[in-house]
């Protein structure tokens, strides 16, 4: 006999136990949990230290010094920790680079992860909790598993790093309480500073220092660059001069030696009476650079002075060949080459996206401060353009037809901005990767009064921070956003910025700011005319009804939330699960499960599938309130089945929780056997660990 009955996979399935009995009981539904898989995990090893470069003159010292502290480092020690601190452009990235390829490649096998704080400090502050949440993913831990907090996702890291034999670089660290969150269980720690750090030394971190090259290893540097016969070898005098000149600092000595090759013609003494006549003190009584990068840079052709210049004009911190043309940058891969040639740029860690060094981009950005102020706001207005048009993109691919207050429009990104990515991964992976880039070009527009730009871009970066949770870009630029939108008189705006930082705070435990920001949205309420809008902060009000326990001020919200939702099917199904979940927690499950039966059937006819595992749990959950344990076995199966098919991980596993609690209320062992072998895969494949359950 068939059941005729699909499950959650869209297939019809026949109940059948043996011969011709059918049973759709527990025995069946633990069947159905067992054939639930996860594929087999294959993640990468994280080996993101990056790659050494050639013409790395002698570091015998460090390189000694390095070494004995990381002797003194066995599998079964503690946790180590080093602090490397150098000036800027000293070779302290390269120093590391050379070190691991050497010498710790097979020592920490584990894998390698790397961070340059450079490139997410804003206004001297690191989002640490984004860090972790970076390195969390390189080890292998689903997204949904971060948590939200930073003590909590710097505990879920401790987790995850214990027993593992791992190496952990943190670049461009400038104070102890940035990097103790950053610090594993277990294996090696280097930090690198301008600054000494003394409170890790205190920790008990090994300090190394770097200084400058000395004459001889400065010497040694140039006369590679310098082949130009025995008579220009024997001059170590004027090689010795350049190193004077360029502090012994190899950033600078490398963008000299570029500079050298271009100019055969001279001798090293003219060159160097050259950039010496041009430098002028710098502000820590060192031998100034500025000369060095200003002569290198006048050798350049004009498409890579006009690539040099939109750095220098642009706020953030990498780039790629899709902004940089969008920008006005003409033969790209020939500007990056001289760039990269004169080591004044570098990747990134990302294909195809680089970075100009800090110390390169501090002088590119003085160059540009003689330039006349309406071509810096042009240049800033393309730049700005491009990442309205491709964010605006990136969003619509992550969450597909939501309620936007910006208008449809057709996708005003190039063909190069459209190759940055195709599908809804890849868009969200290029928003992760920008998300830099798109806090600065936020605070640029602010500044320069676009206040159009930023809102319409912070409702954008809604498909960023909901899928990614980085908390303190969230609450910045929505900061920026209502401000924005005040003054662009855009009240529609600045209520959906409100509740999208009600939101930030909602998920952080925040409550009370959160009732900040919807409190001052409700005064606006009035003024808007689009009936969603209303809906999305009763919404969100009724969840924080929800979260204190409140159920019967949540239904009131969501009731007011579903009618304001007549006419959007989507919004109906989840205003309508919402109030479901606040039904039940009132005690009425026969009420919400009647509810929720009819939203179940509206979200299948709908096609809504990314609601149907969310409705089929509480669903589940009624039942079990009910006492209807058999059925609600059978729906919660439902569910992780669709949520399998669907990747949603966290659902999966909110049903496979549940259907333990029913095999132990139920007391069958092939439900209670099977339920908890699939919460143990899950997890493992999530990369988390398992927490206890009961026994």
């Amino acid at each position: 006999m068939d059941s005729g009955r699909a499950d959650g996979a869209g297939e019809t399935v026949r109940n059948v136990v043996s011969g011709d009995a059918v049973v759709n009981g527990p025995v069946f539904q633990a069947g159905r949990i067992d054939s639930i898989t996860f594929g087999t995990p294959t993640p990468l090893t994280p080996r993101q230290v990056p790659a050494p470069r050639v013409g790395f003159v002698n570091r015998t010292a460090e390189f000694a010094e390095l070494s004995a502290a990381a002797g003194a480092h066995r599998q079964d020690s503690p946790p180590a920790t080093i602090v490397i601190t150098g000036l800027g452009g000293v070779g302290k990235t390269e120093l590391v680079a050379q070190w691991v390829w050497r010498e710790l490649a097979d020592r920490f096998p584990d894998g390698q992860l790397y961070a340059d704080l450079a490139e997410v400090r804003r206004d001297g502050g690191i989002d640490v909790g984004g860090v972790i949440g970076t390195f969390l993913r390189a080890l292998g831990v689903h997204e949904s598993f971060i948590p939200a907090g930073l003590a909590d996702r710097s505990a879920l890291f401790r987790t995850a790093t214990a027993g593992r034999r791992l190496l952990v670089v943190i670049d461009n660290a400038q104070h102890a309480s940035e990097v103790r969150p950053l610090l594993p269980s277990h294996g090696l720690t280097v930090v690198l500073s301008r600054t000494r750090l003394a409170s890790l030394v205190v920790d008990g971190a090994v300090p190394v220092t770097v200084e400058p090259l000395d004459r001889d290893a400065g010497v040694q540097l140039v006369r590679r660059w310098r082949d130009a016969g025995a008579d220009e070898r024997a001059d170590d005098g004027a090689a010795a001069r350049l190193v004077e000149v360029c502090g012994g600092l190899p950033l600078a000595l490398r963008a000299a030696g570029e500079w050298l090759i271009e100019r055969p013609h001279l001798s090293l003494q003219a060159v160097v009476r050259d950039l010496a006549d041009g430098r002028f003190p710098s502000g820590d009584g060192r031998a100034p650079v500025a000369a060095v990068f200003d002569a290198v840079a006048e050798t350049f052709a004009e498409h890579t002075r006009t690539l040099y210049r939109i750095l220098g004009c642009f706020p953030g911190t990498t780039f790629t060949a899709a902004l940089a043309r969008a920008a006005g940058a003409e033969r790209f891969d020939d500007a990056l080459r001289d760039l990269l040639t004169a080591h004044m740029a570098v990747g990134s860690g990302t294909p195809d996206r680089f970075r100009l060094h800090d110390v390169v981009a501090a002088h590119a950005r003085a160059r540009t401060r003689g330039e006349p102020a309406e071509d810096v706001r042009a240049l800033r207005h393309r730049v700005t353009e491009f990442y309205l048009a491709t964010a605006a993109r990136a969003d619509r691919l992550v969450f597909g037809p939501r309620f936007r207050l910006q208008e449809a429009a057709g996708d005003g990104t190039t063909a190069e901005a459209q190759a940055l990515f195709t599908t809804r991964a890849e868009a969200l992976e290029w928003l992760d990767a920008e998300r830099a880039n798109l806090l600065a070009v936020l605070r640029a527009a602010a500044d320069e009064g676009r206040y159009d730009a930023v809102w319409r871009l912070c409702e954008s970066l809604w498909a960023l921070y909901h899928s990614r949770k980085h908390y303190a870009d969230w609450i910045e630029s929505h900061r920026l956003g209502i401000e924005a939108a005040r003054r662009e008189g855009r009240i529609d705006a600045e209520v959906r910025m409100r509740n999208q930082l009600a939101r930030a705070h909602y998920e952080l435990g925040e409550y009370e700011r959160a009732d900040a920001e919807l409190d001052r949205a409700g005064e606006l309420l009035g003024s808007v005319g689009d009936a969603r809008l209303p809906g999305i902060v009763w919404e969100t009000q009724g969840l924080l009804c929800l979260a204190r326990s409140r159920p019967d001020d949540a239904i009131r919200l969501f009731e007011r939330a579903l009618r304001a939702n007549e006419g959007d099917a989507h919004g109906i199904v989840v205003q309508s699960y919402n109030l479901g979940q606040a039904i039940l927690a009132a005690g009425r499950p026969q009420q919400a499960l009647d509810l929720l039966t009819g939203t179940l059937t509206r979200a299948e006819a709908g096609n809504d599938d990314a609601m149907r595992p969310r409705i089929g749990i509480v669903r589940a959950r009624c039942l079990q309130a009910l006492g209807l344990l058999d059925d609600a076995l059978e729906a919660v199966t439902d569910a992780a089945l669709l949520a399998e098919r669907l990747g949603q991980v966290v659902k999966l596993d909110q049903a496979l929780a549940l259907a333990v609690e029913l095999g132990d209320r139920i007391q069958n062992a092939q439900v209670q056997r099977a339920s908890r072998a699939k919460v143990r895969e899950l997890r493992a494949h999530a990369g988390i660990a398992e927490p206890a359950l009961p026994a």
